[in-house]
């Protein structure tokens, strides 16, 4: 059966689905709760959803960010599978996307430079050369407003000001997570704005579905990914313009193959590069559809989490620079390899690449990236 969450998203997205009144009547609970506070006073909020079947997952304010996902394993123990802090001013003392919504233009611009309508914007380069996440005050570290609080969801909202971090236009966005009891949680950005410009936001969580204080890393697990081709990148982790096929190389997961078997194969450049993976894969299947990205699966705890979703392609980012220079919740210390992050996504630097999928949002339209991350298990082999 379908969840009511899963179904919304389905209807938005143009795929047919059928509920029974039984799949209506169920749903995760929602609570609203204080998180914590800012140097400034400024309070931060926690919403938590939880479900019937032991899934909780709690959204905080500071960055529309996904603080905890807690999720049984086979045995049924339940653990947190992703990283992330214990307090909103760990999220800014040293910011690693951890759970974040990220934008207004996710992943990396070129030399923080795009042209518009004949117009050249110039945006902060905090990631080298070029700009990234948009910039160092983006949509991770704002403060987002509660819009609404239901039946297992919350919706935030945020107003990103006309030339906030050079982008031009008022733009406003909102997100909202759904848990069903299904075990799925959707998370749906959508966005307005009152002149031409440009959109890419995203969920940039880490996972580990062995468990977020687990004493191994998260490499061990096996990925399927629904991708046929990649965007190669410069030294920059800029796109060439390429389409690659990953057919012959180490970024082919179109079987399930464990991450690390491969994730320190020097003999492809684009490895070496990336000091692992941290490249663009475009999903099979049309843009704008919600359609099967990804399935990872934990052989130790048994934990299955499979992604569904809108957007043209997806970056998977295996933690290469966690160094060991951050430490999480409860005191963990992340190391490299200690989270994997998939984030649908149109393709980096899409507005310097005439064919690349477009970024451009006008006003009367509406920006929409959905994604669905169902949760189950699998039996020891």
């Amino acid at each position: 059966m379908k969840s009511l969450h899963f179904a919304a998203l389905c209807l938005m997205a143009g795929i047919g689905v059928t509920m029974s009144q039984t799949d209506q009547a169920q749903a995760a609970e929602a609570t609203r709760a204080r998180f914590g506070a800012l140097a400034d006073g400024t309070l931060i909020e926690g919403v938590t959803l939880t479900n019937r079947h032991g899934v909780s997952a709690r959204i905080i304010t500071l960055g529309a960010a996904l603080q905890a996902l807690n999720v049984p394993d086979r045995a049924g123990r339940t653990d947190d599978i992703v990283l992330g802090y214990d307090t909103p001013a760990e999220y800014l003392a040293k910011p690693q996307y951890f759970g974040a919504t990220v934008g207004r233009y996710a992943n990396r611009i070129a030399a923080g430079r795009f042209t518009l309508d004949g117009h050249q914007y110039r945006l902060e380069t905090n990631n080298g050369a070029n700009h990234l996440h948009g910039g160092t005050r983006g949509f991770d570290k704002r403060v987002w407003t509660i819009q609404s609080v239901g039946d297992g969801s919350v919706t935030l909202a945020y107003r990103s000001p006309d030339g906030e971090g050079g982008y031009p236009g008022n733009l406003n966005v909102t997100a909202t997570y759904a848990l069903s009891e299904s075990n799925e949680l959707s998370i749906t950005y959508r966005a307005t704005t009152d002149r031409p410009t440009i959109v890419n936001v995203t969920n940039h969580s880490f996972f580990n579905l062995a468990g977020e204080r687990a004493a191994t890393d998260a490499l061990a697990a096996r990925l399927t990914l629904h991708a046929t081709a990649y965007t190669p990148v410069d030294e920059g982790l800029i796109p060439t313009g390429e389409i690659r096929p990953v057919a012959g190389t180490p970024f082919d997961f179109r079987t399930a193959t464990e991450i690390g078997a491969r994730v320190r194969d020097g003999s492809d450049a684009q490895m070496r590069i990336g000091r692992g993976y941290d490249h663009n894969y475009v999903v099979d299947g049309a843009p704008g559809t919600l359609r099967p990205v990804l399935r990872l699966e934990d052989p130790r705890s048994g934990r299955v989490m499979e992604m569904s979703a809108t957007a043209p392609s997806v970056q998977f980012y295996s933690g290469n620079f966690l160094d060991g220079t951050v430490t999480g919740k409860q005191g963990r210390i992340y190391r490299q390899g200690d989270g994997l992050a998939f984030e649908p996504q149109v393709y980096p630097d899409s507005p310097n690449h005439p064919a690349f999928p477009s970024a451009r949002l006008d006003p009367g339209q509406t920006y929409v990236n959905a994604m669905v991350l169902r949760f189950s298990t699998v039996s020891a082999e």
